[in-house]
Parts: structure tokens; C-alpha cells; sequence
């Protein structure tokens, strides 16, 4: 059983490539030492102050393991969490999803430049149907167990995740899609996201 996070973060306004360098040079290989996969990461395209990303995990235990060795026993996190923590407004914004059909395998981009494809994430409702996702996942229903990292409760939602060469295509798949209550994610990869 894969565990995802698809982490929303409200930035002070300014701030997003602040966060997003910081991110990008500091923050990705310690996580992954720590045995995290960080996903991907990503600007949203209709909202300057907003940062995306996804992080999974093996399990719920690997999860717990994880965050602590990331958050709690790491260097890279007490070094760098203040100016982290600085451009934030919120980071509560957090959906803990299990995979349906998760993402395949992905690797980390050589080089450190933004690519022209776009990523669209749909969240809906559980019992919503999506077109042939690349990515899909519902809630996990069971505890958070690493508390200092609040996420959503009491909802249960379904998430589907499209890649695209370029945001027309993304445009233009998105005309295709029913109108029913989602909410719509069009993301931009950072350099170094390596869903992309």
C-alpha cells in the first residue's frame, strides 16, 4: 500500500520562488535520505501564492518514520524550517491518500530547467468517476500518526492526476471534463520536480 500527501501551501504573498529555491536546493535529497519520495512540485498556475507538491511513502509506518527522521532528528529541516516556515501563511492544506493506480516510477531531472508540461489534479468526491487518470487515490481512512503535520479529516475524496506536454493540452482536455464540483489544480513543474 503506497501513502501520498498532496500538500497545498498558502504563501505570504512574494514568496512562492523564495520557498520553491529553498525547497528545490535544501530540502529535496534530506527528505529522501530521511525515506521520503518527494513526487513532485509545483506553482499553481491560478494562484501566485500557492505551492503544491507530493510526497509518498511506503506504508503508514515508513511515513511515521520518515517525518521524524526528516522533521525531528534532521539537519536539514532545523537548519532551513525558519525560512521555510517564513513564507508560509498555511500548510494545513494536507490530503493523506492511498493510491489506486499510483504514480510509476519517476526520476529526478538532470538538469535544473523548468519544463513546458503541465500537470492538472482533479479532487472530488470519492464516488466520482475520473478519464483515465495517470495517477489516481482515495483518502486513508486511518489515523494520522505523525501529529505535528496535520492533515484533512472527515473527508472522503478522490484524487486524479494528468500529465500534458504543455498547458493547451491540458486546456484542452480540461473542455472535455464534466462540469461537477472538483476542485481543479493546473500546476507547472519546478526545475527539479520529477513529475513533470
Amino acid at each position: 500500500m503506497t501513502v501520498v500527501e498532496l500538500r497545498q501551501y498558502t504563501l505570504r504573498p512574494g514568496q512562492r520562488d523564495v520557498l520553491i529555491d529553498l525547497f528545490d536546493r535544501e530540502l529535496l535529497e534530506p527528505q529522501e535520505a530521511a525515506g521520503c519520495t518527494v513526487v513532485g512540485q509545483f506553482r499553481d498556475e491560478d494562484d501566485p501564492d500557492r505551492f503544491v507538491w507530493f510526497r509518498s511513502f511506503p506504508d503508514l509506518a515508513a511515513r511515521h518514520a520518515a517525518l521524524t527522521a526528516f522533521y525531528l532528528e534532521g539537519e536539514a529541516w532545523r537548519k532551513h524550517r525558519d525560512a521555510a516556515n517564513a513564507t508560509m501563511l498555511d500548510s494545513d492544506n494536507v490530503l493523506l491518500l492511498r493510491a489506486e493506480s499510483g504514480f510509476p516510477p519517476l526520476s529526478r531531472p538532470l538538469d535544473a530547467v523548468e519544463p513546458a508540461s503541465r500537470v492538472l489534479v482533479l479532487v472530488g468526491p470519492a464516488s466520482l468517476a475520473f478519464p483515465e487518470p495517470f495517477a489516481s487515490f482515495v483518502t486513508e481512512p486511518a489515523e494520522n500518526t505523525f501529529r505535528a503535520l496535520p492533515v484533512r479529516e472527515g473527508e472522503n475524496v478522490r484524487v486524479g492526476v494528468w500529465v500534458f506536454p504543455d498547458l493547451a493540452s491540458l486546456r484542452s482536455f480540461e473542455s472535455r471534463l464534466p462540469t461537477t464540483q472538483v476542485q481543479r489544480l493546473r500546476l507547472a513543474p519546478t526545475a527539479r520536480s520529477s513529475l513533470r
